[in-house]
């Protein structure tokens, strides 16, 4: 490996599934504010919405995730397109 092309800040950081409490760890440069402790050992944390752990084409469930009322918003958007066509 070529020294001195990789950054400094390159360590362990545990990213959370917010949507089912996953929680996994692997190597970034991400910026953390949080920190979260594992097995003793204390790790930034970085808060996701949705991961593989979560995600219907991963899983093979179908799950709706709402985090701003956006379902709402599409439903209501899509039951006024189908009454106006009856």
């Amino acid at each position: 490996m070529k020294t001195g092309i990789h950054p400094e800040n390159y360590r362990p950081v545990a990213f959370k599934d917010m949507s089912n409490g996953d929680t996994f760890i692997s190597r970034s440069t991400v910026n953390a504010k949080e920190t979260i402790e594992i097995e003793g050992v204390t790790y930034p944390v970085v808060k996701l919405d949705i991961s593989s752990s979560s995600h219907p084409f991963y899983t093979g469930k179908s799950n709706l995730v709402d985090t701003a009322g956006r379902v709402d918003k599409f439903m209501t958007r899509y039951a006024k397109r189908i009454e106006s066509k009856k």
